[in-house]
């Protein structure tokens, strides 16, 4: 599956542009998430030294992905481009209708037969 993962209010408390800290069990959820297989784009309003920061912040944490604001080579390819907006078959969001829910029910979406 591919799972877009929105940074600010979602992986990391934010006062933008400053990177606070990781967001209770964010990082172990997705490491999680990573490890099981599912594709991880992290999907940020940030750009150029914003986005540095928050691959830097990332990486300082060990929260995995596989790419950021991209879409994966495969689907470009099917579509003949690579448009802004994300293809994937979820969104983790703060921004979400209700609000976003905590890692903790995330991961008990992804993993519920454990």
């Amino acid at each position: 599956m591919i799972i877009a993962i929105d940074f600010d209010g979602t992986i990391f408390k934010t006062d933008y542009p400053t990177i606070k800290e990781v967001m209770p069990d964010a990082r172990r959820v997705i490491r999680k998430l990573f490890d099981a297989g599912h594709i991880i784009i992290i999907w940020t309003c940030r750009e150029m030294e914003e986005k540095d920061r928050a691959i830097c912040a990332l990486r300082t944490h060990k929260i995995p992905y596989h790419y950021i604001n991209e879409n994966i080579p495969g689907k470009s390819i099917i579509y003949g481009n690579d448009c802004r907006k994300i293809g994937a078959d979820c969104f983790i969001d703060d921004r979400n209708l209700g609000g976003f829910p905590g890692w903790k029910c995330v991961e008990s979406y992804f993993f519920k037969r454990e």
